[in-house]
């Protein structure tokens, strides 16, 4: 059984561990957890991880965050997967940066990226683990915040939330949806 685990982000080292990355982050912590590495492949980064049975395609799109859709179509109709195994990790500024929340649907909510995908896929109807950045930016200043980094005081908690998140990957593959919205969508993330 496949699963396609989409982390979201910019490629580029001046947009690396941004808040608009954070799906990267994830993904990769995914990754190096279970000892994999990624290569080049088509419009993503990839890395293939085995585990109990089970294989994970796990894609950063190099498309840059607007187009990241035609990324994730490719490689779920490339591998064959359906949409309820496709997990894209996101991050959501209408999350308070102590929350995770994981949806077997959702709208968009004005994120490109999240546009992106459901203009090439046809549907909002996909698996998503959203990671909240927070909001704490003044007016007009949205994308400055996004774009930025991680303030020093955050890290910590960044690390323990993408800590999380790597389980909830697992947790979503091995034991489903349910079992993974269990997890940590009502809970508040503290150090």
């Amino acid at each position: 059984m496949k699963f396609l685990i989409v982390g979201l982000g910019n490629a580029g080292d001046e947009y690396a561990h941004t808040r608009h990355n954070i799906g990267f982050d994830v993904v990769q912590g995914f990754v190096q957890k279970h000892a994999g590495s990624f290569q080049v492949g088509r419009l993503a980064f990839t890395a293939v991880i085995k585990l109990k049975g089970k294989t994970f395609i796990c894609i950063c799109p190099t498309t840059f965050m607007n187009l990241s859709g035609k990324a994730v179509k490719y490689w779920m109709e490339k591998e064959k997967i359906s949409l309820e195994r496709v997990l894209v990790v996101v991050d959501d500024l209408a999350l308070p940066l102590n929350k995770l929340r994981v949806r077997p649907t959702g709208r968009d909510a004005g994120h490109n990226g999240l546009k992106s995908l459901q203009e090439e896929l046809g549907t909002p109807d996909y698996p998503k683990l959203r990671f909240g950045i927070g909001n704490n930016y003044s007016k007009g200043h949205q994308a400055n915040f996004v774009l930025g980094k991680w303030e020093k005081e955050e890290v910590p908690l960044v690390k323990l939330k993408i800590e999380k998140s790597v389980e909830v990957i697992e947790i979503f593959a091995l034991q489903g949806i349910a079992a993974a919205m269990n997890q940590v969508n009502n809970q508040e993330f503290s150090l």
